[in-house]
């Protein structure tokens, strides 16, 4: 909360919604064997597969907003269950490229319906998933995730006088 706020920041109402999304789909996902963040990658990569693209790993962590790093260490852990393929890319050796098994495609699908049950659940509030009132949060969500945000310097920096 911020200083003479009497209500919570819009940070932390973003930070508890996220929060309260992540939960709900770890708990929904759980018997088809995914976690949210495992989900947000073999989702993305059925819509890329989809579209004709197989992503080096680097692709789909742009595409996801995920660090590299970590899409790496879901890609391993998916590729263990049988659900993704990792490939060397061959005209890059050194990129890694993904793509669903025929398993990881049938479990993409039901766990894009689940999600999707939920996410119509969450925007019932708000009309449901296809009203003007979801559409414009939707809007406002995408321009605020649009805004680079560089990480700020310490405090005790901002404040530091430098000499004439």
């Amino acid at each position: 909360m911020s200083k003479g706020s009497t209500g919570p920041t819009p940070g932390y109402l973003v930070w508890r919604l996220a929060n309260k999304w992540r939960v709900a789909v770890d708990r929904a996902l759980a018997p088809l064997g995914l976690t949210h963040a495992q989900y947000a990658l073999v989702a993305s990569l059925h819509g890329m597969q989809r579209g004709g693209e197989r992503p080096s790993q680097r692709r789909l962590a742009d595409h996801t907003g995920l660090e590299a790093l970590y899409v790496s260490k879901l890609a391993r852990a998916l590729d263990s269950a049988g659900l993704i393929e990792r490939t060397r890319d061959p005209r890059d050796p050194r990129a890694v490229q993904l793509a669903l098994t025929e398993e990881g495609q049938t479990v993409t699908r039901q766990a894009i319906v689940v999600v999707q049950e939920l996410l119509e659940q969450l925007l019932e509030p708000l009309g449901g998933l296809d009203t003007p009132r979801t559409r414009a949060f939707t809007d406002e969500l995408t321009t605020l995730l649009d805004v680079p945000l560089a990480p700020s310097p310490p405090h005790h920096e901002r404040t530091r006088r430098t000499a004439p």
